[in-house]
Protein backbone atom coordinates (compact mmCIF):
# COMPACT_ATOMS: atom_id res chain seq x y z
CA UNK A 1 0.00 0.00 0.00
CA UNK A 2 1.18 3.54 -0.66
CA UNK A 3 1.71 6.11 2.06
CA UNK A 4 -0.78 8.94 2.01
CA UNK A 5 1.85 11.68 2.20
CA UNK A 6 4.61 10.67 -0.23
CA UNK A 7 2.98 7.97 -2.33
CA UNK A 8 5.85 5.54 -1.76
CA UNK A 9 5.23 1.83 -1.44
CA UNK A 10 5.09 0.52 2.11
CA UNK A 11 6.70 -2.92 1.97
CA UNK A 12 4.69 -5.34 4.15
CA UNK A 13 7.78 -7.10 5.53
CA UNK A 14 8.77 -3.87 7.34
CA UNK A 15 5.38 -3.15 8.92
CA UNK A 16 6.33 -4.57 12.31
CA UNK A 17 9.58 -2.60 12.32
CA UNK A 18 7.74 0.62 11.45
CA UNK A 19 5.32 0.03 14.30
CA UNK A 20 8.22 -0.59 16.68
CA UNK A 21 10.10 2.48 15.44
CA UNK A 22 7.06 4.74 15.69
CA UNK A 23 6.19 3.51 19.18
CA UNK A 24 9.83 3.93 20.26
CA UNK A 25 9.86 7.53 19.00
CA UNK A 26 6.91 8.44 21.21
CA UNK A 27 8.38 6.43 24.08
CA UNK A 28 11.53 8.55 23.84
CA UNK A 29 9.49 11.76 24.00
CA UNK A 30 7.69 10.55 27.14
CA UNK A 31 10.98 9.58 28.80
CA UNK A 32 12.54 12.92 27.84
CA UNK A 33 9.70 14.77 29.58
CA UNK A 34 10.13 12.64 32.71
CA UNK A 35 13.89 13.26 32.68
CA UNK A 36 13.42 17.01 32.51
CA UNK A 37 10.96 16.90 35.42
CA UNK A 38 13.30 14.74 37.53
CA UNK A 39 16.32 16.97 36.92
CA UNK A 40 14.26 20.09 37.61
CA UNK A 41 12.86 18.85 40.91
CA UNK A 42 15.95 16.91 42.06
CA UNK A 43 19.10 18.41 40.47
CA UNK A 44 21.84 15.74 40.38
CA UNK A 45 24.86 16.08 42.70
CA UNK A 46 28.16 17.35 41.35
CA UNK A 47 30.53 15.46 43.65
CA UNK A 48 31.25 11.83 44.51
CA UNK A 49 30.23 12.43 48.13
CA UNK A 50 26.95 13.91 46.90
CA UNK A 51 26.17 10.84 44.80
CA UNK A 52 27.10 8.45 47.60
CA UNK A 53 24.79 10.33 49.96
CA UNK A 54 21.97 10.37 47.41
CA UNK A 55 22.27 6.63 46.76
CA UNK A 56 22.24 5.99 50.51
CA UNK A 57 19.03 7.99 50.91
CA UNK A 58 17.24 6.87 47.74
CA UNK A 59 18.85 4.34 45.43
CA UNK A 60 16.30 4.75 42.63
CA UNK A 61 16.65 8.54 42.61
CA UNK A 62 20.41 8.07 42.51
CA UNK A 63 20.06 5.89 39.41
CA UNK A 64 17.77 8.47 37.81
CA UNK A 65 20.32 11.19 38.58
CA UNK A 66 22.93 9.17 36.70
CA UNK A 67 20.73 8.83 33.61
CA UNK A 68 19.05 5.46 34.17
CA UNK A 69 16.24 6.61 31.87
CA UNK A 70 18.81 7.58 29.26
CA UNK A 71 19.81 3.93 29.06
CA UNK A 72 16.20 3.13 28.14
CA UNK A 73 16.18 6.05 25.70
CA UNK A 74 19.19 4.70 23.87
CA UNK A 75 17.70 1.22 23.69
CA UNK A 76 14.65 2.79 22.02
CA UNK A 77 16.93 4.42 19.45
CA UNK A 78 17.74 1.00 17.98
CA UNK A 79 14.30 0.31 16.42
CA UNK A 80 14.08 3.95 15.32
CA UNK A 81 17.38 3.76 13.43
CA UNK A 82 16.47 0.40 11.93
CA UNK A 83 13.10 1.74 10.77
CA UNK A 84 14.75 4.81 9.23
CA UNK A 85 17.15 2.54 7.36
CA UNK A 86 14.29 0.37 6.08
CA UNK A 87 12.34 3.43 4.98
CA UNK A 88 15.10 5.24 3.08
CA UNK A 89 17.65 2.60 2.08
CA UNK A 90 16.51 2.68 -1.57
CA UNK A 91 17.29 6.39 -1.81
CA UNK A 92 20.94 5.98 -0.78
CA UNK A 93 21.70 2.54 0.59
CA UNK A 94 25.41 3.08 1.21
CA UNK A 95 24.86 6.35 3.07
CA UNK A 96 21.98 4.89 5.09
CA UNK A 97 24.12 1.89 6.04
CA UNK A 98 26.91 4.20 7.21
CA UNK A 99 24.43 6.25 9.23
CA UNK A 100 22.93 3.11 10.78
CA UNK A 101 26.33 1.73 11.79
CA UNK A 102 27.47 5.09 13.22
CA UNK A 103 24.28 5.33 15.25
CA UNK A 104 24.49 1.79 16.60
CA UNK A 105 28.18 2.17 17.51
CA UNK A 106 27.29 5.44 19.25
CA UNK A 107 24.57 3.70 21.26
CA UNK A 108 27.02 0.98 22.29
CA UNK A 109 29.48 3.68 23.38
CA UNK A 110 26.84 5.24 25.60
CA UNK A 111 26.13 1.96 27.38
CA UNK A 112 29.86 1.68 28.03
CA UNK A 113 29.96 5.21 29.46
CA UNK A 114 27.09 4.96 31.93
CA UNK A 115 28.27 3.91 35.40
CA UNK A 116 25.09 4.35 37.45
CA UNK A 117 24.99 0.78 38.81
CA UNK A 118 28.72 0.79 39.57
CA UNK A 119 28.29 4.03 41.51
CA UNK A 120 25.36 2.52 43.41
CA UNK A 121 27.50 -0.47 44.40
CA UNK A 122 30.36 1.75 45.55
CA UNK A 123 27.98 3.89 47.60
CA UNK A 124 27.00 0.81 49.58
CA UNK A 125 30.64 -0.06 50.19
CA UNK A 126 31.32 3.54 51.24
CA UNK A 127 28.49 3.46 53.77
CA UNK A 128 29.86 0.22 55.23
CA UNK A 129 33.52 1.31 55.22
CA UNK A 130 35.12 0.90 58.64
CA UNK A 131 38.24 3.02 58.20
CA UNK A 132 39.13 6.40 56.79
CA UNK A 133 41.55 4.77 54.37
CA UNK A 134 38.77 2.66 52.85
CA UNK A 135 36.59 5.73 52.42
CA UNK A 136 39.38 7.65 50.70
CA UNK A 137 39.96 4.74 48.32
CA UNK A 138 36.23 4.49 47.55
CA UNK A 139 36.03 8.23 46.94
CA UNK A 140 38.86 7.87 44.44
CA UNK A 141 37.09 4.98 42.74
CA UNK A 142 33.90 7.03 42.56
CA UNK A 143 35.76 9.95 41.02
CA UNK A 144 37.11 7.62 38.33
CA UNK A 145 33.56 6.43 37.58
CA UNK A 146 32.38 10.03 37.21
CA UNK A 147 35.18 10.69 34.72
CA UNK A 148 34.10 7.65 32.68
CA UNK A 149 30.47 8.77 32.97
CA UNK A 150 31.32 11.97 31.09
CA UNK A 151 34.46 10.89 29.29
CA UNK A 152 35.60 9.61 25.91
CA UNK A 153 32.84 7.03 25.43
CA UNK A 154 30.13 9.57 26.20
CA UNK A 155 31.58 12.17 23.82
CA UNK A 156 31.93 9.48 21.13
CA UNK A 157 28.29 8.54 21.60
CA UNK A 158 27.24 12.16 21.25
CA UNK A 159 29.20 12.93 18.08
CA UNK A 160 28.48 9.59 16.37
CA UNK A 161 24.74 9.96 16.91
CA UNK A 162 24.87 13.55 15.65
CA UNK A 163 26.61 12.32 12.49
CA UNK A 164 24.04 9.53 12.05
CA UNK A 165 21.16 11.98 12.45
CA UNK A 166 22.68 14.37 9.91
CA UNK A 167 23.02 11.53 7.39
CA UNK A 168 19.43 10.43 7.96
CA UNK A 169 18.16 14.01 7.62
CA UNK A 170 20.07 14.66 4.39
CA UNK A 171 18.74 11.44 2.84
CA UNK A 172 15.24 12.36 4.06
CA UNK A 173 15.52 15.60 2.09
CA UNK A 174 16.28 13.59 -1.06
CA UNK A 175 13.81 10.77 -0.56
CA UNK A 176 10.83 12.82 0.68
CA UNK A 177 9.67 9.75 2.61
CA UNK A 178 9.09 11.87 5.70
CA UNK A 179 8.77 15.29 4.08
CA UNK A 180 11.18 18.20 3.84
CA UNK A 181 9.96 19.90 7.01
CA UNK A 182 10.75 16.79 9.04
CA UNK A 183 14.19 16.56 7.43
CA UNK A 184 15.01 20.17 8.33
CA UNK A 185 14.10 19.52 11.97
CA UNK A 186 16.44 16.54 11.92
CA UNK A 187 19.23 18.65 10.41
CA UNK A 188 18.79 21.28 13.12
CA UNK A 189 18.97 18.67 15.87
CA UNK A 190 22.02 17.01 14.30
CA UNK A 191 23.95 20.29 14.00
CA UNK A 192 23.24 21.22 17.62
CA UNK A 193 24.33 17.76 18.78
CA UNK A 194 27.76 18.06 17.18
CA UNK A 195 29.02 19.76 20.35
CA UNK A 196 28.80 17.32 23.30
CA UNK A 197 27.07 18.47 26.47
CA UNK A 198 30.37 18.00 28.34
CA UNK A 199 31.98 20.97 26.56
CA UNK A 200 31.33 23.55 29.28
CA UNK A 201 28.52 26.06 29.09
CA UNK A 202 28.51 26.03 25.28
CA UNK A 203 27.92 22.28 25.26
CA UNK A 204 25.14 22.61 27.83
CA UNK A 205 23.39 25.31 25.78
CA UNK A 206 23.65 23.32 22.57
CA UNK A 207 22.46 20.18 24.35
CA UNK A 208 19.35 21.88 25.71
CA UNK A 209 18.67 23.63 22.41
CA UNK A 210 18.82 20.32 20.52
CA UNK A 211 15.93 18.89 22.54
CA UNK A 212 13.27 20.91 20.72
CA UNK A 213 14.17 20.01 17.11
CA UNK A 214 14.87 16.42 18.13
CA UNK A 215 11.45 16.15 19.79
CA UNK A 216 9.70 17.58 16.72
CA UNK A 217 11.68 15.26 14.42
CA UNK A 218 10.85 12.22 16.57
CA UNK A 219 7.14 13.04 16.68
CA UNK A 220 6.93 13.59 12.93
CA UNK A 221 8.77 10.41 11.94
CA UNK A 222 6.89 8.50 14.63
CA UNK A 223 3.53 9.48 13.19
CA UNK A 224 4.57 8.44 9.69
CA UNK A 225 6.01 5.12 10.88
CA UNK A 226 2.88 4.26 12.86
CA UNK A 227 0.75 5.05 9.82
CA UNK A 228 2.88 2.78 7.67
CA UNK A 229 2.70 0.05 10.30
CA UNK A 230 -1.11 0.19 10.27
CA UNK A 231 -1.37 0.19 6.49
CA UNK A 232 -2.92 -2.85 4.83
Amino acid sequence: MKSQSEGNTVEPQWKGLYQAGGSAAFGMIAIMIVQILVFSVWPPPTTVEGFYDLFARNGFLGLLSMDLLYLVNNALLVPIYLALYAAMRRSAESAMLVGLVLGLVGIAAYFASNTCFEMWALSGQFAAAASEGEKIALLGAGQALLQIYRGTAFDSYYVLNAAALLIFAVIALRSLRFGKVTAYWGLAAGVLMLIPSTVGMVGLIFSLASLVPWAVFAVRIGLVMLRWGRSA
